[in-house]
């Protein structure tokens, strides 16, 4: 059974700027706005191997994501889970969440600019999940 309720699924199913905090080495919030995508109940990420984020996430899988809450989009929600990190060799996740977020030339151009650094997937496994306003 999924975590997420219907409004929840509805509102994840659009390309929002998402909100991910994990921890960073003095126990503080590392917040930063990300490009998401729903994969069954999972929120994948994609990001670049040598990220603060990544580094972090490798220390201390625990975070959260928050999506929506602006005026523009009224509800939000605050997704909390344990992050895991793989490499995304073929560029798959990468391709579907860039083209998902931004048309087809300024995707195909920004892919071709980040293709000679190496790719992570990011995967928010959804614990708890919290509506915001």
């Amino acid at each position: 059974m999924s975590l997420f309720n219907p409004d929840a699924l509805a509102l994840l199913q659009k390309p929002f700027i998402g909100r991910m905090a994990v921890v960073d080495f003095d126990g503080y919030p590392h917040s930063v706005p990300v490009w998401y995508m729903l994969d069954g109940d999972d929120l994948v990420i994609t990001s670049f191997r040598d990220t603060r984020k990544v580094e972090y996430l490798r220390a201390n899988p625990k975070g959260s994501i928050v999506v929506g809450g602006e005026d523009e989009v009224g509800i939000g929600y605050l997704i909390k889970g344990e992050f895991t990190v793989e490499d995304d060799l073929d560029w798959s996740w990468q391709r579907k969440i860039t083209l998902l977020y931004e048309d087809p030339v300024t995707a195909e151009a920004h892919l071709a600019e980040w293709s000679q650094q190496p790719a992570v997937l990011i995967r928010l496994h959804p614990r708890k999940v919290v509506k915001v306003y």
